[in-house]
């Protein structure tokens, strides 16, 4: 404890180094990750950093930090750190370059990283850099875990050194890490639920308001939950990252994102959501992998559940998560997956693991493993103005708005969605639970 308490952090954004006892945090230039190294240096939350009296000082934060929410009187310090140079021009600040993280990097006092930037370049050449000089890594970044996780994994376990994520699946939920402490007492059998606070605050507006999609969609943008460019969220991209990440976790597996299908939300009406609450269901965006024989059914869909269900009842921008043991049963994580202090909250938990001897959450043994979609079957509401013989051969029932599915394996249905969309834009497409 006393040899890696005599280290220092180093983030892309931020330095710790506990034989001065400082935390400092090198704002990120990725604009929606500067409010986390805010929250990072933030004593109001984090009061362990102070009860261990350190000193916390800000180094390159944008004079524009205001804007963020922080507050003058909140940081002890403004300053610059002789190494890590930065220029400010005109509010906004100039990142470090490739020579300045070499150097941070062959530093032999620095033994942990931690990755805000946001974004697959350059973070994914910078996290390997730093688990190939034999450097901890702890990031929030969903993107690049889930694009890389296999060579980054890999990486880790080569170089012997720690890869930690909790905050990029589920914010400042402790759900990473409670899955790994359910895996290793039980086998999971499914991991999923809702992943994403955007598509909640959307659809829980439009069924609790009657609101139509653009208008509820213009709302989440102006109260700042959802982006200028949304599509990561409504078209379920994001969802999906964080469902490869928890499967690959939960499964010992080596999923990779691309595999597993998605459909979204972008094409849900007012009217949609009013025939569901006619037959007592309410619409998620839900994401699902289960253990099969031979792989995992894993997929991202609009799902329809009863509203006696706890995903029913997940109001605003809220995450609810779970898992499923074969002893343990069914276990699930709730509260907000998104934000600055939640996320941040969770940066710093995995420091304080690193501290306390924890590593990863993958192991030696992970392994390739299918994803079968088609594994798993059952009913779907479907809405689309053009005819498909296909779509009349499964039809089993009829509502105002579409028709109900016999029980449908879910790649099939999905392929079937994707293809339609090209002659029917407007297609609309929800599992039924």
């Amino acid at each position: 404890m006393e040899e890696k308490m005599g280290k220092k952090f180093f983030c892309c954004d931020a330095v710790l180094d506990s034989k001065s006892r400082q935390i400092a945090i090198f704002s990120g230039y990725a604009k929606e990750m500067q409010p986390i190294s805010w929250a990072l240096a933030d004593k109001r939350t984090y009061v362990h950093w102070a009860e261990k009296k350190y000193d916390i000082i800000v180094f390159g934060m944008p004079t524009n930090f205001r804007e963020l929410g922080a507050r003058e009187e909140d940081i002890p310090k403004i300053m610059e750190h002789e190494r890590l140079k930065g220029e400010v021009h005109e509010g906004h600040f100039v990142p470090l370059g490739d020579a300045d993280v070499e150097a941070i990097l062959r530093d032999p006092d620095i033994d942990t990283v931690v990755e805000v930037l946001g974004g697959l370049h350059p973070a994914y050449e910078w996290i390997c850099r730093a688990l190939a000089g034999g450097k901890n890594v702890v990031t929030a970044n969903k993107a690049v875990i889930s694009a890389y996780y296999r060579e980054l994994t890999a990486l880790a376990c080569e170089n012997r050194v720690a890869l930690r994520c909790t905050a990029a699946v589920g914010g400042g939920i402790p759900w990473l890490v409670n899955l790994q402490r359910c895996r290793r007492v039980d086998t999971v059998t499914e991991v999923g639920g809702i992943m994403n606070g955007t598509t909640n605050f959307i659809m829980d507006a439009m069924a609790r308001q009657g609101a139509d999609f653009p208008a509820v969609l213009q709302r989440a943008q102006e109260l700042g939950y959802a982006e200028a460019d949304p599509s990561a969220d409504i078209d379920g991209d994001d969802i999906r990252r964080k469902l490869t990440i928890s499967a690959n976790i939960a499964f010992d597996a080596l999923l990779r994102e691309e595999d597993i299908p998605a459909f979204g939300i972008r094409t849900v009406t007012g009217a949609d959501v009013a025939d569901f609450r006619a037959h007592g269901f309410t619409c998620k965006l839900l994401a699902c992998a289960q253990r099969t024989e031979t792989g995992v059914a894993a997929y991202v869909e609009p799902a329809l559940v009863a509203e006696g269900e706890p995903e029913a009842a997940v109001p605003g921008n809220y995450n609810l998560i779970s898992c499923t043991g074969e002893l343990l049963g069914r276990q699930s994580y709730f509260g907000q997956g998104a934000g600055r202090y939640p996320t941040a909250a969770n940066v710093v938990q995995d420091c304080l693991d690193l501290l306390t001897g924890e590593d990863g959450f993958y192991t030696e043994t992970a392994r390739p493993m299918a994803v079968e979609a088609d594994a798993v079957a059952h009913p779907y509401y479907v809405r689309t103005q053009a005819a498909d013989p296909w779509l009349e051969s499964v039809t089993a029932d009829r509502w105002d708005s579409g028709v109900i599915t016999g029980a449908v394996p879910v790649g099939q249905m999905l392929r079937w969605a994707a293809a339609q969309r090209q002659r029917d834009p407007g297609c609309f497409v929800a599992g039924i639970r």
